[in-house]
């Protein structure tokens, strides 16, 4: 049975920083999709970032990348923040080994991921 932790969350003034970790258990193979997403109040949930675990393969949406990192131990750093990235963030899995990655570039997709954790909120004011 996977499960998923975020943690890391809180508020933070604009152009600061933050991490969040996502810890994951009950996923037996190295290589799987890891996804963040983040959702705000009265919008649709959105992609931040994938890795494909095993080779290392990131994905990143147009607005955070050179702000925000993804890295191999599913954490997300992120720098720079603005007040738009106000919101509830998410891990989720895909934890089975893909072919294409992470869903061949479509890891934005976020039906396709099977496991989600609670969420942790950020706030940038």
């Amino acid at each position: 049975h996977v499960q998923l932790v975020e943690s890391g969350g809180g508020s933070v003034q604009a152009g600061g920083s933050l991490r969040l970790s996502c810890s994951a258990s009950g996923v037996f193979y190295t290589s799987y999709c890891l996804g963040w997403f983040r959702q705000r109040p009265g919008a649709e949930r959105e992609g931040v970032a994938a890795i494909y675990t095993g080779p290392g393969n990131t994905y990143y949406a147009d607005n955070v990348k050179g702000r925000f990192t993804i890295s191999p131990d599913k954490s997300l750093q992120m720098d720079n923040l603005k007040p738009e990235d106000s919101a509830m963030y998410y891990c989720a899995a895909d934890p089975l080994p893909r072919t294409g990655g992470c869903f061949s570039g479509f890891w934005w997709r976020d039906a396709q991921y099977d496991y989600w954790g609670h969420g942790t909120q950020v706030t940038v004011s």
